[in-house]
């Protein structure tokens, strides 16, 4: 492709060069850069691509796209300035694979929770449609029954752009993905055509990076400026901020406010949740297969996103109730001696919240909590989660996440902090597989144990090393011959 017609929509100014050149391919990575190829000059956390553009044009590339004109630069190779290299990355992405988005229906879902399940209960009714999806998020991508393995919740943009192309060459119809604060506002997914957008929650998560939630809000709220029709939870504080960003067409959803769409009458146990809803002033029964009032709202949004790509509600509630859960999402582990273990993603204070709330509508006995928090992310929810541990649980053991750069037993300290204002007894146990043995071994009839933080993770990152870890794994074989 030309170089002029890659720079398509990007704003930019010639530094040297003639742009009537034929360009192979994008890259970023100096590591991967072959002759022909067009480097983008990336400015990162921690490398800045402006070290390797002279190494780039050693190794052949035919331009440079920066933000400033590197050092030891050829006076032949043409150096293109742009204002921001990973913006001018992701439009360039789009022209090279051609819109690849333009030719499906995108539905994007953000938001601090629920993102995953949302994306599978919508999965879960295009499937039973007879629709070929695909998905891009947290646990996977998928393309129909394919699975990819996926690094990030949003793929870095070329690499997006490039998997939207593939989803188009496998005549994928719909594309439901994850859209993380992250990726908005490091413009990964900048020229994304999006047909719905939907807002699950904002709670407290990725301070580390947004630094306060004003910022963090206000990167969500970019997936609402681009999509033609959003959907809304208008039971979140931020509702109406997300609302007011909206450009297109908004179908609101709550359980305690009014919006287009209602949940009433809700019923949770430890086999699901039922609900009547209310819509067009119809009142339908839904089914799911999740416990938790969490998965009322995750439906919802669901049901909004299906509504607006014009599916019957008939379909779509068969779709929910075909849906039998997601990867660990509130996934139940249960033993023949009558306790049970629920292994889940929560990693934020609401999502730890949710779950031991929604453990304890349907706890015959204790409830047993096993968490602990990730190192190097915002630190300031260590005790804020130790705390809400503390209140909604009978028992807690504080162990290890993903310790990352930090001492284990500091992130263990720093949940204490919080744990103690709580009258719940506790333990600290560093090694997550002894803390989940520890907590069978304690559990009786009618306890329900909850392994939160990791979810779907088959690992654990170290200082050192990255091991394999994965939290079904351990609670099965702590049950040993008692798992059902």
């Amino acid at each position: 492709m030309e170089l002029q017609k890659l720079l398509e929509g990007v704003s930019y100014k010639v530094l040297q060069g003639n742009l009537s050149i034929e360009v192979e391919k994008i890259e970023y990575d100096s590591r991967k850069v072959l002759a022909g190829d067009v480097f983008v000059c990336v400015t990162g956390f921690q490398v800045d691509g402006h070290k390797f553009g002279a190494k780039a044009v050693e190794n052949g590339v035919v331009a440079l796209i920066c933000e400033h004109m590197p050092e030891g630069i050829d006076g032949k190779v043409p150096v293109v300035q742009v204002e921001n290299a990973r913006e001018a990355l992701a439009f360039m992405a789009v022209n090279y694979y051609n819109r690849p988005s333009e030719k499906m229906h995108v539905v994007g879902v953000t938001g601090t929770n629920g993102k995953t399940t949302t994306t599978y209960l919508i999965k879960s009714v295009l499937d039973h449609i007879g629709k070929k999806v695909g998905v891009i998020g947290t646990i996977e991508n998928r393309i129909g029954d394919k699975i990819l393995h996926t690094e990030r919740t949003t793929p870095e943009s070329k690499e997006l752009q490039e998997l939207l192309d593939t989803m188009v060459k496998e005549d994928v119809s719909h594309v439901v993905m994850e859209v993380s604060s992250h990726s908005l506002d490091l413009h990964r997914v900048d020229g994304i055509s999006y047909e719905i957008g939907i807002f699950t929650n904002l709670t407290q998560d990725h301070l580390d990076y947004h630094k306060t939630m004003e910022n963090y809000k206000e990167a969500k709220s970019k997936l609402f400026q681009r999509a033609k029709k959003s959907v809304i939870n208008m039971d979140d504080a931020a509702g109406s901020f997300m609302k007011d960003k909206a450009t297109g067409q908004v179908l609101s959803f709550a359980v305690d406010n009014a919006a287009d769409l209602q949940a009433k009458d809700i019923e949770i146990t430890a086999e699901g949740t039922d609900f009547s809803l209310f819509w067009d002033e119809k009142e339908y029964h839904v089914h799911l297969s999740t416990p938790g009032r969490f998965s009322v709202y995750n439906a919802l949004g669901a049901i909004g996103a299906c509504l607006l790509l014009e599916i019957p509600m008939e379909d779509i509630i068969t779709g929910l109730q075909e849906n039998h859960g997601v990867t660990g999402r509130f996934q139940a582990v249960r033993s023949k001696k009558g306790y049970q273990a629920v292994v889940d993603y929560a990693h934020t204070p609401d999502g730890l919240d949710n779950i031991l709330k929604t453990a304890r509508e349907f706890a015959k006995g204790r409830i047993i909590t096993i968490f602990g928090c990730g190192g190097d992310r915002d630190k300031t929810k260590r005790p804020i989660m130790g705390e809400i541990a503390g209140n909604g649980s009978d028992f807690c053991i504080i162990t290890s996440d993903n310790p990352r750069t930090e001492d284990p037993l500091t992130i263990l300290n720093e949940v204490e902090v919080g744990m103690k204002k709580t009258p719940c007894p506790y333990e600290k146990v560093a090694d997550r597989g002894e803390a989940i043995l520890k907590g069978a071994k304690m559990a009786k009839a009618g306890d329900v144990i909850i392994i939160a933080g990791k979810g779907h993770e088959t690992y654990q990152i170290f200082k050192d090393c990255t091991i394999h870890f994965d939290d079904m794994e351990e609670i099965r074989k702590a049950f040993g011959e008692d798992c059902l």
